[in-house]
């Protein structure tokens, strides 16, 4: 299944871009627990200076990895929204991860960007979510 998606680290204005297996239920495991690995390095080390800079590359670089499945063919960065992107991953300066659904609004102008979103909410991801901590 295809599933393109974007993940978008708030004070930076680099998106990254993944044309296959960007459904919730694939991408929110995997990044939450990079997440957790990345936010103890930087509470450990002390490092506070370009949180958005580094958050953006490691997710390249280590999560890019975990989700391109060794093929790196269907990642890409750069600064406009990819009209075919189904889910929109916002990771927040608060240390939080928004889902976004896209919608036909985004679709005809990706310009738009998370003004032409909806916020997803699943009660199953909640669930699982809760019962895997």
């Amino acid at each position: 299944m295809a599933t393109p998606c974007h993940i978008i680290v708030e004070g930076n204005p680099a998106i990254v871009y993944a044309s296959r297996g960007g459904t919730p239920n694939k991408v929110l495991p995997t990044l939450e627990r990079f997440l957790d690995k990345f936010w103890q390095e930087r509470d450990l080390s002390g490092e506070a200076s370009d949180t958005p800079e580094c958050l953006l590359a490691q997710i390249v670089v280590r999560f890019g990895y975990e989700i391109c499945e060794d093929d790196f063919s269907n990642l890409k960065v750069g600064v406009n929204y990819d009209p075919t992107a189904e889910y929109l991953y916002l990771i927040a300066s608060d240390r939080s991860v928004i889902v976004w659904e896209t919608g036909d609004d985004y679709h005809k102008d990706p310009t738009l960007g998370l003004q032409a979103c909806q916020p997803w909410i699943s009660t199953e991801w909640a669930i699982e979510s809760s019962v895997s901590k």
